[in-house]
């Protein structure tokens, strides 16, 4: 993925449209997710890393039991970008796939 530029508010306001349950939080966006289980939840976040490996782009992630926690900022630049949104795209994507795990 390249390193595009900071995106506009009205961009960020589009992008979020098109990412329901992604939220801003100060220069991120993120998701929790509760799942059935701790290895539910682990499950996934091994999937997350290989998407985010593919695509380049990397998120933070926190692991609370069964409830995990992605952030996207593009680290780089110190603010979101139109990367963040497209891998939070690909996530929600692997997120309707594990659907059956989670609690969503």
């Amino acid at each position: 993925m390249d390193n595009p530029a900071e995106l506009s508010p009205a961009e960020l306001t589009s992008f979020l449209r098109g990412c329901p349950g992604w939220e801003m939080s100060g220069s991120e966006i993120c998701r929790t997710i509760k799942f059935k289980t701790f290895l539910a939840g682990i499950g996934f976040v091994q999937a997350v890393a290989e998407v985010a490996e593919d695509a380049g782009h990397h998120p933070d992630i926190s692991i609370r039991y069964s409830t995990v926690t992605l952030s996207l900022t593009t680290h780089s630049k110190g603010c979101l970008t139109k990367a963040d949104f497209e891998v939070a795209g690909l996530l929600d994507q692997l997120l309707a796939q594990e659907g059956a795990l989670s609690g969503q």
